[in-house]
């Protein structure tokens, strides 16, 4: 238990240039934490609420300034001068905010405050900030998580590209993070090379893929299976695929709009399309394959190709423990994406990572696609045990930054660490 002795929130930028939330906490010890929070292009409509200002004439609307003044007043009065832990922290801003989705004060300034009180405690502690977060989550390994990595941006991140918002390479055949992150890079490097031979843009999206305009989803695929021989890794033994489908922003009326390849299909055609191309290419993951309330959709997904690949649901679950609850019982999925500011504290997220271990389904620490220099979910990512980690592509500072942060972790922990295996529970 550490006494807070002042907190004080100030809007910064992300890496879309919108406004966000960044919070510094000093202890009675003299330890100061400071965290900032991330924001999200394609977001569920099951997220906890991130509260915006909605005021037209100072950044779009896109201001956070009532979600700050949350923070420095109402949150304030509720905590300086009080003892607390993580959980006892949380609590009182669940308590405070007195909503179930956050609406009150923000799940952006809720996190903020937990994410800075977190790193304080890790300071006030001298303990690195993964040891807290495994001291939290009472786990005795460490491992390195397997990263997947996003090297073409379609969707929301990407204009004019892809239906499918993320196409992503995931380097498991590798003993270590640092080689797996290395083969990363090199096939990146070669995707690049690819693109440009051909004439094909190179601009990067949000997350830091590239964005090219392509023929087709498929050729997406192709291109970058080109581009990881090219690298001279083996594809389906070092280096696989991994899509992030997020099929809710072009579910319309019962259908799937996929514009790109103009075709529209149903549920059933939409499954035997996965169902295709997991059959022709090396493809190990699926998030948000089918829309966010789907769920009959989901259970035929699920029996389909749950045997087969990670099913991972974002949009579907929203890191939301009773969603959760409610996709466990109905054996829809196999893996969820975990993003703290979809919930709104450290504690939530935990207890939806303990309920996912528990129930076989493989966790995934995830950034967003505006992001900020702060790489707490690196931390996270190896203190929880999750396995797993997307944080974008092998470009922009706001990405690189937390494969940076995991290169050094692996470097601190040496023998202690494990590079986990894909999809390992």
């Amino acid at each position: 238990m550490q006494k807070i002795k002042t907190i004080h929130a100030r809007e910064i930028l992300d890496s879309r240039d919108d406004p966000t939330i960044e919070v510094d906490i000093t202890l009675s010890d003299g330890s100061i934490g400071r965290a900032s929070v991330p924001s999200g292009a394609s977001i569920g409509n099951h997220e906890a609420v991130e509260l915006r200002d909605n005021d037209k004439n100072r950044y779009g609307g896109k201001g956070v300034l009532k979600a700050i003044d949350n923070i420095n007043t109402t949150i304030q009065k509720a905590i300086i001068d009080q003892e607390f832990d993580q959980k006892s922290l949380d609590d009182k801003l669940i308590s405070i905010d007195g909503t179930p989705n956050k609406s009150n004060l923000g799940a952006n300034a809720t996190l903020a405050v937990s994410l800075a009180f977190a790193r304080a405690l890790s300071i006030s502690s001298k303990r690195p900030l993964y040891e807290y977060f495994k001291d939290i989550i009472r786990r005795s390994d460490l491992r390195m998580p397997v990263p997947l990595m996003n090297v073409i941006n379609g969707g929301k991140h990407a204009e004019n590209s892809t239906d499918i918002q993320e196409f992503m390479i995931v380097p498991h055949g590798f003993t270590s993070f640092k080689r797996a992150l290395q083969a990363g890079v090199e096939i990146f490097d070669c995707l690049h090379k690819i693109l440009d031979e051909r004439k094909m843009t190179t601009t990067v999206g949000d997350e830091g893929g590239f964005a090219p305009q392509l023929p087709s989803n498929e050729s997406a695929i192709e291109i970058i299976i080109e581009a990881i021989s090219g690298a001279g890794y083996k594809t389906g033994k070092e280096v696989s695929l991994a899509l992030d489908i997020a099929s809710t922003v072009f579910y319309k009326d019962g259908m799937y709009d996929l514009s790109r390849d103009k075709r529209i299909l149903t549920t059933e055609e939409m499954i035997g399309w996965y169902e295709g191309l997991v059959n022709k290419y090396p493809i190990v993951s699926i998030e948000d394959g089918l829309a966010e309330d789907d769920w009959d959709g989901w259970a035929l997904l699920t029996d389909k190709l749950g045997k087969k690949i990670q099913l991972v649901g974002d949009d579907l679950f929203a890191t939301n423990l009773a969603r959760l609850s409610k996709g466990i019982e109905k054996k829809v999925a196999n893996s969820i994406l975990i993003k703290p500011n979809q919930i709104g504290t450290i504690s939530e997220t935990i207890q939806v990572i303990d309920l996912a271990k528990k129930a076989g389904y493989s966790p995934i620490v995830s950034h967003r696609s505006g992001e900020t220099e702060d790489v707490t979910i690196a931390d996270f990512a190896v203190g929880t045990d999750a396995g797993q980690i997307k944080t974008g592509s092998l470009s922009r500072t706001d990405r690189i930054a937390k494969y940076n942060q995991l290169l050094r972790i692996e470097e601190e922990l040496g023998d202690k660490a494990s590079f986990a295996k894909f999809f390992e529970n």
